[in-house]
C-alpha cells in the first residue's frame, strides 16, 4: 500500500510531510520520557525482520492480487507504539530514498498509513483490550485477526481520501474505495494471521514481552530467531513473491485500466521528487539499475534474482543499524535527562 506520487497533490504531500515528522518527534519525546530501556535493542531487529518481510507479497486467492504485511500492529505490540511508529517510518524512509519503494513526495503519507493507525489507534484502543494480560492463544487470535484488519482498512480509506483531497479525478472516491476495501480486508486477514503466528511464537518464549515493557527480558533465543528469519526473508525468501500488483495498484487497475498512471495533478514538484529519488536510489525495485537494457532474458532473470537478495539483505543491514542507533540516541537522552534532573 505504498502510495505513488501520482496520487497526491503537493500540497497534500507537504501536508502529511509535516503531520509524520511531527508524529516522530513526538514518539521521540515520549520514548525519552519513559523509564524503559528493556525494548531498545529490539528495535533494530524488528524493523530488519520488518523490512524483509515486506518484501514478500503473498497472493490473494481469486483476486490477481497480492499483498504483504504492514507490520505496525506486531511492532507496537512487541516495542509499544512509539517505538513501533518510530521503526516503521525508519523502514519506509529507507525503502522509499535507496529502492524507490513508494514516491518521495507521498512519504509522509506512506508513514501515516502505515504506522499512525496500527501503532495509535488500533494497538491501545482494540488489540490490549481483546488480548488482555493472559496470553490466551484464542484472545492474542482475535486480537490480531481484528486489529490488523482494522488498521489496515484504516490506512486504505485513508489513500482513497488523500487522492480525493488531492484532487485525482482519474480515481473517483466511490468506485475506489469500492475496490480499495474489499481486497484491503482480504490483505488484513492474512496479515492477522501472520501476527497471531508471531506473537503466538514469543508468547511460548518469552511471555513477558507481550504483557509487560517493564518487566519484559530481552530472550536471546527470541532476538536470534527474529535475525535468522530476516536474512533468510530478505535473501531467498523473497525471491518467491508475488508478481501479482498489490492491492492498491490492483484497485486502480479496476478503476482505470493502468496500474501506473500519471495523473492530471502532475506537475513539475512531481518530476523533481522523482528526478531527487531517481538519483538516490542504488537498487530502484529491489533490483540493478539498466537490468532492463540486458539483451539476454536469462541475464535478465538472473540479475533479477541476485539484486532482490542483494536489496533484501543490504536494506534490512540499513534497517538494522539505523532503527539501532535512533534507539540508542534515544535512550541516551533519557540518562542524559535523568541526571541533569
Amino acid at each position: 500500500m505504498h502510495m505513488a506520487d501520482a496520487l497526491l497533490s503537493p500540497a497534500v504531500g507537504g501536508a502529511f510531510w509535516l503531520v509524520s515528522a511531527s508524529l516522530i518527534g513526538y514518539s521521540a519525546k515520549k520514548i525519552t520520557q519513559e523509564n524503559d530501556s528493556s525494548r531498545t535493542p529490539l528495535m533494530g531487529v524488528m524493523g530488519a525482520f520488518i523490512f524483509a518481510a515486506q518484501m514478500i507479497n503473498f497472493s490473494i486467492p481469486g483476486t490477481g492480487s497480492s499483498g504483504h504485511i504492514g507490520g505496525g500492529l506486531l511492532l507496537a505490540v512487541l516495542l509499544g507504539p512509539y517505538r513501533a511508529f518510530i521503526t516503521l517510518a525508519s523502514v519506509l524512509v529507507i525503502q522509499c530514498l535507496f529502492f524507490a519503494d513508494g514516491g518521495l513526495m507521498a512519504l509522509g503519507c506512506n508513514i501515516f498509513n502505515l504506522a499512525f493507525f496500527p501503532a495509535f489507534i488500533a494497538y491501545p484502543l482494540i488489540y490490549k483490550r481483546i488480548a488482555g494480560s493472559e496470553n490466551s492463544p484464542v484472545r492474542i487470535a482475535a486480537a490480531s485477526i481484528i486489529t490488523a484488519e482494522t488498521a489496515l482498512l484504516f490506512g486504505a480509506s485513508s489513500v482513497v481520501l488523500q487522492t480525493v483531497i488531492s484532487g485525482v479525478t482519474e480515481l473517483p472516491f466511490k468506485t475506489f474505495i469500492l475496490f480499495m476495501i474489499p481486497i484491503h480486508a482480504a490483505i488484513g486477514l492474512a496479515e492477522g494471521l501472520i501476527t497471531f503466528g508471531v506473537l503466538s511464537f514469543v508468547a511460548k518464549t518469552e511471555p513477558s514481552m507481550l504483557v509487560d515493557a517493564e518487566k519484559a527480558k530481552l530472550n536471546k533465543s527470541v532476538v536470534t530467531v527474529f535475525v535468522i528469519a530476516a536474512i533468510l526473508t530478505a535473501g531467498f525468501v523473497s525471491l518467491f513473491a508475488s508478481e501479482d500488483p498489490d492491492g492498491l495498484e490492483w484497485s486502480m487497475a479496476k478503476v482505470t485500466g493502468t496500474e501506473r498512471f500519471v495523473s492530471d495533478i502532475s506537475g513539475q514538484i512531481h518530476l523533481f521528487a522523482a528526478s531527487l529519488q531517481e538519483k538516490i536510489a542504488f537498487l530502484p525495485d529491489y533490483s540493478f539499475k539498466g537490468q532492463a537494457s540486458v539483451s539476454d532474458n536469462s541475464k535478465i532473470q538472473g540479475s533479477m534474482l541476485s539484486g532482490t537478495s542483494l536489496s533484501g539483505i543490504i536494506g534490512s543491514l540499513i534497517v538494522l543499524l539505523i532503527t539501532a542507533l535512533a534507539g540508542f540516541l534515544l535512550r541516551n537522552r533519557f540518562v542524559r535527562s535523568q541526571s541533569d534532573s
